[in-house]
C-alpha cells in the first residue's frame, strides 16, 4: 500500500461530492423532494421544511465511483461497497416513496427490515463463503484475544449490522451531525486498517473524503440533507468495515453515539408505555433532547463529534 492509495481516493472522492452538490441539490429541489418536519418537534426546526433530502445520493455516487477504480488490486473493499450500497437503496427506495410518491408512510417497518435482513445475508454468506475472515471478533483491550460465538456468530452479525444502520440513521437529525460523527469512524478504521494491514483502506478514505465534501451543503444551515439513502448507507459501510476487520466489538466505542441515539429511543418508548405516558427524555433521539435543553444544533455537533474523536483513539489504543 503506497500514499497514493490513502490520499488519491480521499481527494477524488471529495473533488466528486464537491462538484456534485450544484448539479443535484437544484435538480432536487426542481423534483420538490423536500424534507418534512415533524410537528412535534424542536420549533427551530421548522424553518427546514422544504429543504432538499435524498442527498445522500451524492455520497453513493461519489463513494462508488472512487470504490471501483481500486477494486481491482483492492478485492476486500466490494463486500464493505456492497453492504453500504444495498442499505443506502433501502434508504434511496423509503425516501422516493415518502418524497417523491408523496406517500408518508414510506417503505413500511416490516418492509424495511426484511430487505435490511435480505441484505445482511447476502454479505454474510460471502463473507463466509468467499473470504477467509473468520467472524471470531478481536476483543478490545485484550492484548489480541478473540471472541469466538460459534453457531451464534451469524445471529450476532445480523444484530450488529441492523442494528448499526439503524443507529446512525436515528443519529440524522441535526444538520452536519451524522455526516460529522462518521468522518471520525471512517477515520479510525482508516487508521486501523493501515495499522493492521487489511486491505480496505481505499474505501474508507472514499467515504472519508465524500462525507467531507458533502459537509460542505450539510452544514448548519445545511442546504441539503442526506435523507435515509445516505444514513443508512453509512450505517452499512460502518457494520461492514467492523466485520471485515473482525472489530464488531468496537462498535460499542467509535459508534458510541449510534449506541446512544437508539437506546434514548428505545428507553422513551418503554419508559412511556410503562410509565402511562411519562418521558424520560424531552424528546429522543437524544440530540432532539439536548436541543430542548437549550443548547444549539452547532454545539451538539461539535460535542457528539469530539466525543466520538475522542472514543476513536481511545478505540485505538485498544487494538494492539
Amino acid at each position: 500500500m503506497t500514499g497514493n492509495d490513502i490520499i488519491m481516493p480521499i481527494l477524488i472522492s471529495f473533488g466528486l461530492s464537491a462538484a456534485l452538490g450544484p448539479l443535484i441539490i437544484p435538480f432536487l429541489r426542481k423534483l420538490k423532494v423536500g424534507q418534512t418536519v415533524r410537528d412535534d418537534g424542536p420549533r427551530t426546526h421548522l424553518k427546514k421544511t422544504g429543504t432538499p433530502t435524498m442527498g445522500g445520493i451524492l455520497i453513493l455516487v461519489s463513494v462508488a465511483v472512487t470504490t471501483v477504480l481500486y477494486a481491482g488490486d483492492y478485492p476486500k473493499i466490494v463486500p464493505v461497497l456492497f453492504l453500504t450500497l444495498g442499505f443506502g437503496l433501502i434508504g434511496f427506495l423509503d425516501d422516493y416513496i415518502k418524497v417523491v410518491l408523496r406517500r408518508s408512510m414510506g417503505l413500511r417497518a416490516w418492509q424495511k427490515m426484511l430487505l435490511q435482513l435480505l441484505v445482511t445475508g447476502m454479505f454474510a454468506y460471502y463473507l463466509t463463503r468467499g473470504t477467509d475472515i473468520s467472524l471470531a471478533m478481536k476483543i478490545p483491550f485484550s492484548g489480541g484475544y478473540y471472541l469466538d460465538l460459534g453457531w451464534l456468530n451469524i445471529p450476532f452479525l445480523f444484530v450488529v449490522i441492523t442494528g448499526t444502520a439503524n443507529g446512525t440513521n436515528f443519529t440524522d437529525g441535526l444538520d452536519g451531525l451524522v455526516s460529522s460523527v462518521t468522518v471520525m469512524v471512517a477515520t479510525f478504521f482508516t487508521v486501523a486498517a493501515i495499522g493492521t494491514g487489511v486491505p480496505i483502506v481505499p474505501i474508507t478514505c472514499a467515504v472519508t473524503g465524500a462525507l467531507l465534501g458533502f459537509l460542505l451543503f450539510n452544514v448548519h444551515p445545511a442546504s441539503v440533507f442526506m435523507g435515509d439513502t445516505g444514513s443508512l448507507a453509512l450505517g452499512g459501510f460502518v457494520a461492514a468495515c467492523a466485520y471485515m476487520m473482525q472489530m464488531p466489538l468496537f462498535l460499542l466505542i467509535v459508534g458510541f453515539i449510534y449506541v446512544i441515539e437508539v437506546l434514548s429511543v428505545i428507553i422513551q418508548v418503554i419508559y412511556y408505555k410503562v410509565s402511562g405516558g411519562k418521558r424520560i427524555f424531552k424528546m429522543a433521539p437524544l440530540h432532539h433532547h439536548f436541543e430542548l435543553c437549550g443548547w444549539t444544533e452547532t454545539r451538539i455537533v461539535a460535542v457528539f463529534s469530539i466525543a466520538t474523536a475522542a472514543l476513536c483513539l481511545i478505540a485505538l489504543l485498544g487494538i494492539f
